[in-house]
């Protein structure tokens, strides 16, 4: 049987030299890939610099995770410091945020005494989120206050952009209703970036008004809402892969030595794993068809049913984010595993440790066999 670090390494030694997910941060591929930068180094995530060669994880527990915490948790922030890091198959040491006496387990992960209290308030920033996507994550660590170099944050500038007229189309009736008309052309793009900002920027003043919030709550709402729009764009771009993945899933072929009794698994566990995947898609739209609604009030002149739904949204919010973030790393990680042209073909023990990794992530219970390869 295989152990659930066994198929986190193997699962992890496909990211050794790409970058991170929504469900990996890959600090190890970050370093390699931005040794030498002084700017990279000028600015770290950590102030360990063993753990900035580390892998974090957005890890939905296992059973027998789950007492390792107090309370009911159900997705948990993992980190990994890899033995090797070039090659993570090695295995390393790890510990979850907030599981019982985590933090004499970090120190001595950490190798150094001092600064401990810094890299600590990083990992607990870390957990408030609901997955690893790089926008919201850059943003919600500048809000805690804390000055990361960009490099740790890959998101290309054709995306930045991408994004940014997203938004502009998304909102322009908004502008309408909130600026009276003087928001078109260059002001509207300036006005979202703006809104796409970490900072609270007097240009939204007219928006602050408009939606009648205050102080925290201005910027707890609007950090909310740059999310949903987050999710709104990245979502049209993974739909078509997720497609893909449903696609080639019935399409995936064991080659080499196979057992009987885990053929008829593996072909069960891909029934299932479609189900979990479309039972998760119709949810997360289900999330974003309440955002549409409620923002449509918002542009007919009804700003106290948008307000009242920023005030109320981080859970959904957070449940809107774990659910992306679990479909993206399926939709990625397939890729990257079997890119376009490629035979779908896997040896019997990777697929049935690629399967239940994905089934584990998206909330699916796992058969209890296993294989060891």
């Amino acid at each position: 049987m295989a152990s659930s670090n066994e198929r986190i390494y193997r699962s992890l030694r496909g990211l050794e030299k790409t970058a991170s997910t929504s469900r990996v941060l890959n600090l190890a591929a970050v370093s390699m890939r931005n040794a030498g930068d002084p700017e990279h180094a000028k600015a770290p995530l950590f102030k360990s610099a063993i753990l900035n060669g580390a892998l974090i994880i957005k890890h939905r527990l296992r059973q027998e995770e789950v007492e390792l915490f107090e309370g009911v948790t159900r997705t948990a922030t993992k980190l990994i410091v890899p033995f090797d890091r070039s090659d993570l198959s090695l295995g390393g040491r790890s510990v979850f945020v907030h599981e019982k006496g985590w933090e004499p387990i970090l120190a001595e992960l950490r190798g150094r005494p001092d600064d401990m209290l810094r890299d600590v308030e990083m990992l607990e920033a870390i957990d408030e989120m609901p997955s690893l996507d790089p926008f919201l994550l850059r943003e919600h660590i500048k809000r805690r206050g804390f000055e990361v170099s960009h490099t740790y944050f890959d998101i290309s500038s054709g995306d930045v952009d991408k994004m940014q007229r997203f938004v502009g189309g998304e909102i322009a009736r908004l502008i309408e209703l909130a600026y009276g008309g003087a928001g078109g052309g260059a002001a509207t793009s300036r006005l979202v970036e703006a809104l796409l900002s970490s900072k609270t920027d007097e240009r939204l003043e007219p928006l602050r008004i408009t939606l009648q919030l205050e102080g925290d709550s201005y910027r707890e709402g609007i950090f909310c809402w740059k999310g949903f729009l987050y999710y709104k764009w990245s979502l049209n771009t993974l739909w078509p892969k997720l497609k893909d993945v449903l696609i080639e899933l019935s399409k995936v072929r064991v080659v080499g030595p196979r057992d009987r009794e885990l053929m008829v698994v593996i072909e069960e566990m891909k029934v299932r794993l479609r189900q979990a995947m479309e039972s998760q898609v119709k949810a997360v739209m289900g999330y974003l068809k309440t955002y549409d609604a409620v923002f449509e009030k918002l542009t007919n002149g009804n700003p106290v049913a948008f307000r009242d739904f920023l005030l109320q949204s981080p859970e959904m919010f957070m449940a809107l984010g774990e659910g992306a973030g679990t479909v993206s790393h399926v939709a990625s990680f397939w890729r990257y595993r079997f890119p376009p042209g490629k035979m779908l073909h896997a040896s019997m023990g990777e697929l049935l440790d690629l399967l239940q990794d994905f089934e584990s992530g998206l909330g699916a219970e796992p058969h209890p066999l296993s294989y060891a390869a």
